[in-house]
């Protein structure tokens, strides 16, 4: 059979049970916020896109390259915006390159940031020549709240927010909509929704500028990156980064022209034809079930992980109303390099950051994975009794 047949006869998903389905890996895994295990509909279908690669016919080429418009049509209409707003990237850093090395003004975020977001910006500040200026602020429990936002507005030069959708460390879930209240029309709102996209049932057309990746709860791993681009980010951005396929018509032959008025713009180069393709199917399986769907399934996942903890008493840090967490559990045990080593012992996946660990869970969490969690929680409270 061609591979191009194969595609044609490649199953997608079409309900939450096809979806959950898709979850074929070991028991114990709970680090969907570090890494998702790539579904098995992305590796048979990028197989697939492989071996028309291969062929090297000018038609199976055309093929892959539709992907494409499918990925970025998908992303725009999961944030619920014109595919025009949307750019293709490397990684959401990327995006975050585009966004922060072009604006001008304060610019403002949480020193506890992910290290995309600080590092992006403070570099950005200090390459500027003084046109950009970061503002940190320090919320408590690390927490971009309207509160902490409004307290810190105090003057016009604040042209930007920058803030996870999901913080990474904690899990809190940031309101976007009180946020962009806060900061008004007239100033940029740039969300991480690497922690949230496609899992998470919010408004994200209210931000300027979202960015994103397939390589976690997408499952389509790295190289799947995206950013959106809204017509006022487009107007106060300047697409410092811009590349030759950063503009109308096609490749520019002796002339220079100007970067696209669209977000076209911040495209540096054409992305790899296979990461594109694995973010389409990722995107794909997400559309077709929901991320409202989704959301909910993970919120019971997450429900029982704290029925798990609290009995024990050890410390969560995550926020307990569901509005405002997505799939992200950190736990603060007294002793948590003992509680991570009893935990990696007992099969369980966990991220261990400092005093923390962190545990995230899928739709697609297993009740063994959880039964293996309870069990090295309980191994762990004997231990230290």
């Amino acid at each position: 059979m061609s591979a191009r047949a194969w595609r044609g006869r490649l199953g997608g998903v079409t309900t939450i049970d096809d979806y959950l389905a898709g979850f074929d890996g070991d028991p114990g895994y709970l680090d969907w916020a570090g890494f998702g295990p790539i579904s098995p509909t992305v590796r048979a279908e990028v197989f697939a896109d492989a071996d028309l690669l291969g062929s090297g016919r000018a038609s199976s080429n055309a093929l892959v390259s539709e992907r494409f418009d499918e990925a970025r049509d998908l992303v725009a209409e999961l944030i619920g915006i014109d595919p025009a707003l949307v750019t293709l990237q490397p990684s959401a850093t990327h995006g975050l390159q585009h966004a922060l090395y072009g604006l001008a003004g304060t610019v403002m975020a949480s020193s506890a940031e992910v290290p995309a977001i600080t590092v992006t910006l403070e570099r950005a500040a200090r390459f500027s020549g003084d046109a950009l200026q970061a503002r940190w602020i320090s919320p408590a429990d690390s927490f971009v709240t309207p509160e902490a936002v409004g307290e810190a507005l105090d003057d016009d030069d604040v042209r930007a927010l920058v803030v996870s959708h999901v913080d990474f460390r904690t899990g809190y879930r940031a309101d976007l909509a009180a946020l962009r209240e806060v900061i008004g029309s007239d100033r940029i709102l740039i969300v991480d929704a690497v922690q949230s996209f496609g899992i998470v049932d919010d408004d994200l057309s209210i931000a300027d500028v979202v960015v994103g990746n397939g390589y976690g709860w997408l499952r389509s791993a790295r190289g799947t990156g995206f950013a959106s681009f809204s017509p006022l980010a487009r107007e106060r951005i300047e697409p410092v980064l811009s590349g030759f396929v950063g503009v109308e018509g096609g490749m520019p032959l002796d002339n220079i022209p100007a970067p696209a008025a669209s977000a076209r713009a911040y495209a540096v180069n054409h992305p790899d034809q296979l990461a594109v393709a694995r973010l389409a199917v990722g995107l794909r399986g997400v559309r077709e079930v929901s991320p409202a769907v989704i959301e909910k399934r993970i919120s019971e996942r997450v429900d029982r992980i704290l029925e798990i903890v609290d009995p024990h008493g050890i410390p969560v840090q995550t926020p307990r109303d569901e509005h405002r967490r997505a799939g992200i559990v950190t736990l603060i045990p007294h002793a948590p390099g003992a509680l991570a080593a009893v935990l990696t012992n007992a099969g369980v996946v966990a991220t261990p950051r400092g005093n923390s660990i962190r545990l995230s869970a899928h739709a697609g969490t297993s009740d063994e994975t959880l039964r293996m969690l309870d069990e090295g929680i309980r191994t762990f409270i004997s231990m230290n009794a």
